[in-house]
């Protein structure tokens, strides 16, 4: 159950950024499992696929006034270069943050 001072967001992984850094899906598994540890309130409630779009989905709760763009940065210093994107999410009308291949 989600607590009041909570919200949902979703950490994304573009199919294009996974197929070209295959490991990258477990990489973000395992930091964003760390994050839980470090960060009271943070936590995965689910971790899918969406098969329409193949893009990678972590569902995460956060507390209020926690700062997702602070938390990708740290994630971002892990992974091979990158680039996000923010928008809404298709159906839910939480925020997405897409991690998808820089762009030149």
């Amino acid at each position: 159950m989600l607590d009041s001072k909570n919200t949902l967001v979703e950490i994304s992984v573009s199919y294009r950024y996974a197929q070209e850094h295959q490991w990258v899906i477990q990489g973000i598994t395992g930091f964003l499992s760390a994050y839980y540890m470090e960060k009271p309130g943070f936590q995965v409630r689910r971790h899918y696929d969406d098969l329409e779009t193949g893009v990678h989905i972590w569902l995460c709760e956060i507390p209020a006034g926690m700062s997702v763009p602070r938390l990708l940065k740290r994630l971002q210093a892990d992974i091979p270069q990158s680039h996000v994107l923010e928008c809404q999410a298709q159906t839910a009308g939480h925020l997405r943050y897409l991690i998808d291949t820089k762009q030149e």
